[in-house]
């Protein structure tokens, strides 16, 4: 991955930590950048599991972005 993926588009999919697994809700954003930052918050706020599909098709796991975003608050 280089910089110039972070400004391209990527889907962000926010899969429930806990409860049925059927429950997702899926969010496009026009750069990567901006599904990063919105997937670190959803990690910050509960117990959620975020996936993110890079234009390119570059599957993110909520691992690599936990290790990723730099953001000390992830858990």
């Amino acid at each position: 991955m280089t910089r110039a993926d972070l400004d391209k588009r990527a889907e962000l999919t926010v899969w429930p930590g806990q409860g049925p697994a059927y429950v997702a809700q899926g969010y496009e954003f026009p750069t990567l950048r901006q599904a990063l930052a919105a997937a670190a918050e959803a990690m910050n706020a509960g117990d959620a599991q975020p996936w993110i599909i890079t234009e390119d098709g570059d599957i993110l796991s909520p691992h690599w972005i936990k290790a990723n975003t730099g953001s000390r608050r992830l858990q």
